[in-house]
């Protein structure tokens, strides 16, 4: 079990996250159409999953934007923004913001997801979500970048992500 902190105070993580040469997990989860939404559905493309608590949060909306904003600029690439939110209070948030460049995928009916992906937090105020983290995968499957944020109010190293293919 590994531990990151929300706001300086430990918060334990199950499972390993994907490191750099891995052959990424599959995964299914549940698209905004309420459809299954999996890895193979993007063969051949590179991919940023963007992993976050809640959609609710100041700096989970923020690292949306900022990879709704980049994901424009990426060739043959995809970012899917995975949390447990339900897809309809995500629609809700992309509809506003106008977010369109970014997929979001929600955990809410995959329970081994989180930790399958090493995020997963079992107990305490946070128990269900997600830790922060970020995974890179090329499109061959294999994975380029990964960061599990130390600390959850933390963004992401975009630079990085935006930079392992």
């Amino acid at each position: 079990m590994k531990q990151v902190t929300f706001q300086g105070n430990p918060v334990k993580v199950l499972g390993s996250i994907p490191v750099v040469g891995d052959v990424v997990p599959e995964f299914s989860l549940t698209s905004s159409d309420l459809s299954d939404l999996t890895l193979s559905s993007f063969m051949d493309k590179n991919l940023i999953l963007n992993i976050f608590p809640s959609i609710d949060t100041p700096v989970c909306a923020s690292s949306v934007r900022k990879f709704n904003e980049e994901a424009s600029k990426l060739d043959n690439t995809e970012v899917i923004c995975i949390s447990a939110d339900l897809p309809f209070a995500v629609g809700r948030f992309c509809e506003v913001e106008g977010i369109a460049n970014v997929q979001h995928a929600s955990t809410f009916r995959s329970s081994d997801f989180a930790e399958i992906y090493g995020v997963a937090i079992p107990e305490g105020a946070l128990r269900g979500l997600t830790a922060r983290a970020v995974v890179c995968v090329n499109k061959e499957g294999i994975v380029t970048h990964s960061e599990l944020v130390k600390e959850i109010t933390n963004e992401p190293d975009y630079n990085l992500a935006l930079n392992a293919f």
